[in-house]
């Protein structure tokens, strides 16, 4: 593969320091991008590979990494160069060891998560567009949270949807929804929270050390319950993550509701992304949702 080449010149353009790439070495895991380890038997790098138009997708996920590095509140991989060639585009981060053994402690993970949501910014959205999966994310700033959920989560998603052909019944009670979305806030506004955007448990783990470590960013400034949200919709994350969490930085009790309103955005983007068996889900989270102020 002739993108090594590339890849290796990159890397030692980047760091001031000669590397070539003498063993590489897939490594699974990824959904969406061909994942590898490298090395020059002296330094390894973790590289993702996607197709040449996948540059954008590259660069914002570098800077999402980057904004939580500036946090200084939780570890994410330091991103070394991305760039592309007319056969791939590519993305090289540090290599950590997410695999020694080491067990790291749910809590720490739930006390580091509270001290990222911690920093803020003057505006909801972010100063870049990125991706949630492979599906575009639009972060165009705004000082009115709901309208944000609104226009650029919720009916980017239902209009995706409708695009992929799932109508009727879905879009009319995403109408109903839409219009009534204000109803399941209070009078205050939350606070315009570093948010890890896509924050599953296939996105965080433990360095040698017993760090927590989050990767795969969707990187913006919102509502941190929708981070919270999220840890609860595939699987959920272990209790102690939670105890931590709250302890640290306590969860309005309106959150039990809105939970559903934050993760009907992933609901949507995976029917989008993996077809119809989310459809019911969908359904059901909205009425459930109009089941509370009907």
């Amino acid at each position: 593969m002739h993108s090594w080449n590339s890849i290796s010149a990159q890397i030692s353009a980047t760091t001031n320091t000669p590397f070539e790439i003498k063993e590489s070495r897939s490594i699974g895991g990824g959904c969406i991008n061909q994942t590898y380890s490298i090395s020059n038997g002296m330094r390894h790098f973790f590289v993702k590979l996607n197709s040449p138009d996948s540059l954008d997708m590259f660069a914002a996920e570098s800077a999402g990494l980057e904004e939580i590095r500036q946090s200084g509140a939780i570890r994410a991989p330091q991103s070394i160069c991305y760039g592309n060639n007319d056969e791939m585009a590519w993305l090289v981060l540090e290599y950590l060891d997410l695999n020694s053994g080491v067990r790291g402690k749910a809590s720490r993970l739930g006390e580091q998560l509270a001290a990222m949501h911690r920093v803020t910014s003057p505006q909801y959205g972010w100063y870049r567009d990125n991706a949630i999966g492979q599906t575009p994310q639009i972060n165009s700033q705004s000082s009115n949270w709901i309208a944000f959920w609104r226009t650029q989560r919720l009916e980017y998603q239902f209009k995706l949807a409708q695009r992929n052909g799932f109508a009727g019944k879905l879009q009319n009670l995403g109408e109903q929804l839409l219009s009534d979305l204000d109803k399941f806030f209070s009078d205050a506004p939350p606070s315009p929270s570093l948010l890890h955007g896509d924050l599953w448990s296939g996105n965080y783990n433990y360095d040698d050390k017993g760090n927590p470590v989050i990767f795969d960013p969707a990187v913006y400034y919102g509502d941190r319950e929708a981070d919270i949200a999220m840890t609860e919709l595939f699987g959920g994350f272990p209790a102690d993550f939670y105890s931590a969490y709250r302890y640290n930085y306590p969860l309005d009790s309106g959150y039990n509701i809105r939970k559903y309103v934050y993760n009907l955005y992933h609901i949507l983007n995976h029917l989008n992304l993996f077809g119809g068996g989310y459809r019911h889900q969908a359904e059901h989270t909205i009425n459930t949702l109009l089941a509370e102020i009907h």
